[in-house]
């Protein structure tokens, strides 16, 4: 019977040890399921909305040569016109044609004279001097008689487009009287139009000529690449946001109309991660939890970027080899364990076998 007090020492250990494991093997752990943490890059963008322009470069303006009276108008404001297409005609006033008739006569005159100083020098009843004095008069009056005709002088005019372009301002009216230079027409290039967005000072200063800009209309269905062609140097008085030009060389929108622009300023190099996978702390700052030999850890993090459901993420704890947590990570707090939701379904699967 020796052996009792041996026997009841064992059975207190043993009994002592079932009662330190149960603790161990009853510890709360939470269904989770985790990704590789990957290195990558997305791209920085700034969203800016604004207006479909006429590039400065791209626009002219149909002026009138000569005093004259404004006949039939052929096109309207917002009219794609080709090359060569009639935009309107001007007929000259009267003191104008009065003044290209007196050029024709003048022309006349000069080529009889000039007629007649050729057969007197002949007969040497003239000088050469004569001679190149009445070619020098006819010359003068050919080249002004020209000049009128360049002007629309000579008759009624039809002024044409001068290029493939849409019709952005008609500035006159049938009738009306108008003299050279007067402004009739304003063309812009078609397919050639600006977007003007405005940006914060903050954004304009990530803004460069030459980045890639992804243009928009608002309902999304009208989408073409363009480039920042120029960004302003002082806020707009009326928006307090720096204007910034993009290039739109292939256009499928229409001058005057609201559109959307998403420039890529930049790469945000780091970990590529889910948006699930980041969670705040009770002070606002971001983190993840990563799983270290089953077990929860949390990593405090910075964001860099952002573009639709992934983010790029940077921080100093964050470990390439251990997987980041995505779902289930709201529960976890540093050092709680952790069970993989597929080993979770491979075990339930081979149970159920």
């Amino acid at each position: 019977m020796r052996f009792r007090p041996f026997l009841a020492g064992a059975l207190l250990a043993c009994g002592a040890s079932v009662i330190a494991a149960t603790p161990k093997a009853n510890a709360p752990s939470v269904l989770v399921t985790v990704a590789p943490l990957r290195a990558g890059s997305l791209p920085m963008t700034v969203l800016a909305w604004g207006t479909m322009l006429s590039a400065p470069s791209a626009t002219q303006v149909i002026s009138a040569r000569t005093t004259a009276t404004v006949g039939d108008i052929s096109v309207h404001v917002g009219d794609d016109v080709r090359a060569g297409a009639p935009l309107l005609q001007l007929v000259p006033d009267a003191q104008t044609a009065a003044t290209y008739a007196q050029a024709q006569s003048a022309l006349r005159d000069a080529e009889q004279v000039l007629a007649r100083t050729r057969d007197m020098l002949a007969q040497h009843l003239a000088t050469a001097q004569q001679l190149e004095a009445a070619q020098k008069t006819r010359a003068d009056a050919e080249a002004t008689l020209d000049a009128l005709k360049t002007q629309g002088a000579g008759g009624a005019t039809t002024l044409r487009a001068p290029f493939h372009a849409i019709v952005t301002k008609v500035t006159t009216a049938r009738g009306a009287l108008v003299v050279s230079g007067t402004a009739l027409l304003e063309l812009a290039k078609a397919g050639d139009l600006t977007l003007r967005v405005g940006v914060t000072p903050q954004q304009a200063r990530e803004v460069q000529p030459g980045n890639l800009v992804r243009v928009s209309s608002l309902d999304g269905r009208q989408q073409v690449a363009g480039k920042v062609a120029r960004r302003g140097a002082t806020l707009d008085t009326a928006t307090g946001l720096v204007p910034v030009d993009i290039s739109v060389p292939a256009n499928p929108l229409f001058a005057g109309e609201n559109a959307q622009a998403l420039i890529t300023v930049g790469q945000a190099r780091g970990y590529v991660v889910s948006h699930a996978a980041i969670l705040v702390d009770p002070e606002g700052k971001p983190y993840v939890v990563q799983v270290e030999d089953g077990k929860a850890r949390k990593v405090p993090i910075e964001i860099d970027g952002a573009q639709g459901d992934e983010n790029v993420i940077r921080g100093a704890e964050l470990k390439a080899g251990q997987p980041l947590v995505l779902s289930g990570n709201y529960q976890l707090d540093d050092g709680m364990a952790v069970r993989l939701a597929d080993q979770a379904a491979d075990k339930a699967t081979a149970s159920a076998r």
